[in-house]
């Protein structure tokens, strides 16, 4: 019998800086491939590490995120955020369709790694999913509520009118919307959503 998707309450998940502890795991990647000291690169970053200098350097960002990637494993050692794992094992066991959605094949013909890489991030941390969707346009994949750290694809949510959690990093400080500070405040948003979803469902039957 095939599985009635649509009865599911989907819950679009982005890994870097969401999931994975991104920022704090490129750092020593950085102060490798620029040579400097790891105490000179500040933790509060914005898109696209410019307080670093790295877009200064021969073959600016994308050459050293090719270097992290197939040279350091970059996606498969980073580290989970505090309480990822666990909060999304509770929700996946509570009903919720975990859908992870990320941009990360942005490099040309280093697919294999990455893709690679994140399976075996994802099984390492016994993260539960159904779908793994690699997008960089996100709002083509649908949910009933994302989380997401970088600013472009927040406003992309918001302006399709999706509902999306903003995961609070130094990227997005002065975003206006829903925020969660902690993977605690994440399962508490989504469990009220998918609350007031199952409700409706037995109220329309």
């Amino acid at each position: 019998m095939e599985e009635n998707y649509q009865q599911d309450f989907i819950f679009g998940v982005d890994l870097d800086g969401v999931c994975a502890d991104f920022y704090d795991g490129i750092r020593p990647l950085a102060a490798e491939w620029l040579g400097v000291d790891l105490e000179t690169l500040t933790k509060e970053v914005s898109y696209g590490l410019p307080e670093w200098g790295i877009d200064k350097t021969p073959g600016g960002y994308l050459d050293f995120h090719k270097f992290a990637v197939t040279q350091r494993d970059l996606f498969k050692e980073l580290k989970p955020i505090n309480g990822c794992p666990q909060t999304l094992r509770r929700l996946s066991k509570a009903g919720i369709r975990i859908r992870i959605i990320t941009h990360r094949l942005y490099i040309r013909y280093f697919h294999k790694q990455a893709t690679s890489q994140t399976i075996d991030w994802l099984d390492k941390h016994g993260i539960p999913y159904w779908d793994l969707c690699f997008m960089q346009h996100k709002t083509h994949v649908g949910a009933n509520i994302y989380i997401e750290d970088s600013e472009k694809h927040i406003l992309e949510y918001q302006e399709a009118g999706s509902e999306v959690i903003i995961f609070t990093n130094s990227t997005n400080k002065d975003l206006i919307g829903l925020r969660a500070e902690s993977w605690s405040d994440v399962e508490t948003l989504v469990l009220e959503k998918y609350n007031a979803w199952s409700n409706s469902l037995k109220i329309s039957k």
